[in-house]
């Protein structure tokens, strides 16, 4: 069975003749079907010239006509304009056409009322569907540039989900949103309905269903880590003030980057909190560099890697927990279908690997710069011992349209010490920032407290010794003054 595809200008007599003579075909042919293409004039030339690209032809009129070969897959093959169609139905088909000029030129201009009809019917329908309106903050980042077109692919919110995208910045970034705004609507997805710049805080968040929160791009000079802590408390506060007062009701906030992100989360949520239960924020950061050295060292793509899940501070003092990592579709001795996976700490045999070279490479790549690890509030994730008011990351699942803890993981437990040791970090970050603590003092293991207090008592035990032997060697002096005043 063949399929013909027959596409041509709305206004084209020559479309209109082709047309109707692949109806009467279909009609009157069982393996015969056909499927058309109506584009306007105004951008007949533009689409023609995407599609011979595409496909290598070489074609210029109106129309183009084509065959897909469907018991091959669908490949195309070009056929040619009218006279090339009307020829192939003659000799396959024993058909013609003896439309006169005259009745192809009524119908060309029918198919081109007809194509204006459908399009403004297609523009009220949409005009009727209310978008969902996405914010962007710090939209002039480099990592937003990498986030639209993503959002814009239809994975995040939905294949039929139309959007308007707010890109939102200071306002010395205006000049850069504008550029950046252009690009995206040179994207031309159909998932688009509007691309706005803002940069007047006042009027953040209007309306907005989804906020996306990057690393904040400031502009006072920081001397200190309190500093740094403190400004974040500053901004997040108007931020909150703001979400509550312009967004939607049902807004969703999603905090991520790699600067403060536990900090900006637990900031946000107390300073909105009637929205407080639709923030989150993700690991996706240092999951993804994760994956990506798991993946070179097992010679496989970042991809087929699955279930790393990360505890902590995602951009301070976090531990990437492999204990149920898996690879997929990795070619090895053994092999299974899609759906079969193998332990990833069953395959890496470097464990001096995975201790230092592992660790120093995720840590020094985050701080420089579905199932996974994401983040919820401590109050809603109290079975793992963790303490309420901060922001932990840890393993969750989304389902029934919420984020729900997996606290049911087994060989998953974190000790006592690791627990104390990001927890405090993260403890003391927060309190820095809304001035409770005037410094920041990480935390120190009980090794680290126990080397040090012996390095302490070793600097003692050296004092005492180089004062006695000060002493003694006075006592020398002494005695030699002692022979030299005696000499004769």
């Amino acid at each position: 069975m063949a399929k013909f595809v027959i596409a041509g200008k709305a206004d084209c007599p020559y479309y209109a003749k082709a047309e109707l003579l692949a109806d009467y075909l279909q009609k009157n042919l069982p393996d015969f079907q056909i499927f058309k293409i109506t584009q306007h004039p105004d951008v007949w030339e533009e689409w023609l010239r995407d599609v011979c690209e595409k496909n290598k032809w070489s074609h210029q009129k109106s129309p183009i006509i084509w065959r897909e070969l469907l018991d091959r897959g669908g490949k195309g093959s070009l056929l040619g304009g009218y006279n090339e169609f009307l020829e192939h139905a003659q000799l396959y088909y024993g058909v013609t056409s003896s439309m006169s000029t005259e009745m192809m030129m009524v119908i060309a201009q029918e198919n081109l009322e007809v194509h204006r009809e459908r399009a403004q019917r297609k523009e009220s329908v949409e005009d009727l569907v209310s978008p969902l309106r996405v914010w962007i903050t710090s939209a002039s980042t480099l990592t937003s540039c990498s986030l639209i077109p993503f959002l814009l692919s239809g994975d995040v919110f939905g294949r039929h989900t139309v959007m308007s995208l707010t890109l939102f910045n200071q306002q010395q970034a205006e000049e850069n949103l504008q550029s950046l705004a252009m690009e995206v609507e040179d994207l031309a997805s159909p998932l688009l309905r509007s691309v706005a710049v803002c940069t007047r805080m006042e009027e953040a968040f209007l309306q907005a269903h989804v906020v996306i929160l990057l690393d904040d791009s400031t502009v006072q000079e920081v001397h200190s880590l309190e500093d740094c802590l403190r400004q974040r408390a500053s901004l997040y506060q108007l931020y909150g003030q703001l979400l509550e007062k312009n967004a939607h009701d049902s807004v969703r906030v999603i905090v991520g980057g790699k600067t403060f992100v536990n900090l900006r989360t637990v900031l946000l949520k107390r300073f909105a909190p009637s929205i407080a239960h639709n923030i989150i924020a993700v690991a996706l950061a240092v999951e993804g560099e994760a994956k990506a050295l798991l993946a070179r060292k097992l010679k496989t793509a970042s991809s087929c890697i699955k279930n790393v899940i990360i505890w902590g501070n995602i951009t301070g003092n976090h531990y990437i927990d492999l204990r149920k990592a898996r690879v997929y579709k990795q070619e090895s001795a053994i092999w299974g279908p899609p759906q079969f996976s193998r332990p990833i700490l069953d395959l890496i045999f470097d464990s001096e690997w995975l201790k230092t070279e592992f660790v120093e490479s995720v840590q020094t790549l985050t701080t420089t710069g579905k199932h996974f690890g994401s983040i919820l509030a401590a109050h809603s994730i109290g079975q793992f011992g963790i303490p309420e008011g901060i922001v932990f990351s840890m393993p969750v699942k989304f389902e029934n349209g919420t984020w729900v803890v997996l606290t049911d993981l087994k060989d998953t437990e974190i000790s006592k010490e690791m627990m104390m040791e990001m927890t405090s970090d993260l403890i003391q970050e927060k309190l820095v920032a809304l001035g409770e603590l005037l410094t920041f003092q990480p935390h120190k293991s009980e090794n680290e407290v126990q080397k040090r207090d012996e390095n302490i008592s070793s600097i003692t035990e050296d004092q005492e010794e180089r004062k006695l032997s000060n002493e003694h060697k006075d006592s020398i002096l002494i005695n030699l003054d002692e022979v030299n005043h005696t000499r004769p």
